[in-house]
């Protein structure tokens, strides 16, 4: 559909906001780092509900890379500037990704090689440091001030909210919305994107599980979570598939014992494991692989396919590796991360109607709620291994619940405080 037309600002950036006059906010929203299904139901929700206030909505496109690389020309290039409506929206939340599209773009860490061509280079050379690395915090916020944005609302994981924060602390008016498969940020017991992650490991588990059983063999599936194991712990829950996850490196002799006992007692002769991608064995070396992305994350080597293998050298039985990882994050969202996508944008218009900014949507035990945007060294939430993990046997527990929150677990279970 057409976009909406992106006038130039009538004001500048938060010029008003504080005042307590009636005058249109202009809203930002950008969505950063890898996508998720429930996306579009945020950027939709908050269209709608500015424009039932009365105020303007400007998408930016690419994540950071919007505000990184726009260049007026007088206007605004519309490759990263995109306005915002009822009819162009209307039906966006059907389908997965996120139609502002996205990036990795790390604005405090740019490379000379990904600067926009028509930078100046006595400004370039100005914003770089000793070691090269170039930050670009001051063309954002110069960028934002000539699109003359009120309040920016940002959609991302740990990387794109730590640089939500850094935008706070230099005065943006900001809220931000937490997603990530992981469901690893810090402050919020879930995050949009981990529902239709589980959900679609299941169906895909289970749907292996005849040509598995027809073969009799172990089945490994490597799934999402680089340092933290909810992905893998949680998709164990609803499989009852033997799991192993970041925390808690495993005795591999041990576990190839497990399965096999589980094979043997499965009339269709076979087994399952579920592998988070940072899961190690004792012992056992993975390495990254490829090149780092501006916030330092490079790809793990592929631990399903080696863990395949030393289950199958330590047991003799045929054993297969499945990648479940980015089938997870395609199609549309589930029904409960369409609902806590809708009402996260709603709580963030809620606090921007209020002027209240420099803050992250959240569940706390087990409610909406909103917490403050994660400083600069937060740690990333890690399961709890005492608590939500049998080592022992690889499963998640399953005793001990009630009184829990529905999904088990509260914003403690390894959250940290800043380093």
């Amino acid at each position: 559909m057409a976009a909406a037309t992106v006038s130039q600002p009538t004001r500048g950036p938060g010029e008003g906001y504080d005042r307590g006059d009636m005058s249109p906010r202009r809203i930002g929203i950008l969505t950063g780092g890898g996508d998720v299904p429930g996306l579009n139901s945020v950027i939709k929700s908050v269209v709608y509900r500015a424009t039932e206030i009365g105020d303007e909505v400007i998408g930016i496109r690419r994540g950071w890379e919007g505000l990184t690389h726009l260049r007026f020309d007088p206007a605004p290039d519309p490759h990263y500037i995109l306005g915002l409506d009822r009819t162009n929206t209307r039906t966006i939340d059907r389908t997965g990704g996120t139609w502002l599209h996205t990036s990795r773009t790390n604005p405090t860490k740019m490379t000379a090689a990904s600067l926009p061509a028509w930078l100046d280079p006595a400004r370039v050379m100005a914003m770089t440091g000793a070691d090269g690395v170039v930050d670009l915090t001051p063309v954002v916020l110069d960028n934002i001030a000539r699109l003359g944005l009120d309040v920016l609302v940002t959609i991302g994981g740990d990387d794109t909210l730590s640089f939500s924060r850094v935008l706070f602390d230099e005065g943006v008016p900001l809220v931000a919305i937490p997603k990530t498969m992981d469901n690893d940020v810090a402050g919020t017991e879930y995050c949009i994107g981990f529902s239709t992650a589980i959900t679609r490991a299941k169906e895909l588990i289970n749907r292996q599980r005849t040509t598995l059983g027809s073969h009799e063999r172990i089945g490994v599936f490597r799934i999402f979570g680089r340092d933290a194991g909810f992905s893998a712990l949680y998709t164990a829950y609803v499989t009852s598939a033997r799991c192993v996850i970041p925390e808690a490196p495993y005795d591999i002799d041990r576990l190839a014992a497990v399965v096999t006992a589980d094979r043997e007692a499965n009339p269709s002769r076979y087994a399952l494991v579920v592998t988070a991608e940072g899961a190690i064995w004792q012992g056992a070396r993975m390495q990254d692989v490829g090149e780092a992305d501006m916030f330092g994350h490079r790809h793990k080597a592929n631990v399903g396919e080696a863990l395949a293998t030393e289950l199958k050298a330590r047991t003799g039985i045929d054993s297969v590796a499945s990648e479940l990882t980015y089938d997870l994050r395609s199609g549309e969202p589930d029904a409960l991360d369409a609902m806590v996508a809708t009402t996260f944008a709603n709580i963030a218009m809620d606090l921007v109607r209020d002027g209240i900014t420099g803050r992250m949507m959240a569940i706390r035990d087990g409610k909406y709620s909103h917490t403050e945007l994660p400083a600069a060294g937060t740690k990333a939430r890690r399961v709890d291994v005492a608590d939500m993990y049998n080592e022992e046997r690889f499963r998640p527990r399953y005793e001990g619940k009630l009184g829990d929150p529905m999904l088990l677990v509260g914003v403690g279970g390894g959250v940290a405080t800043p380093a």
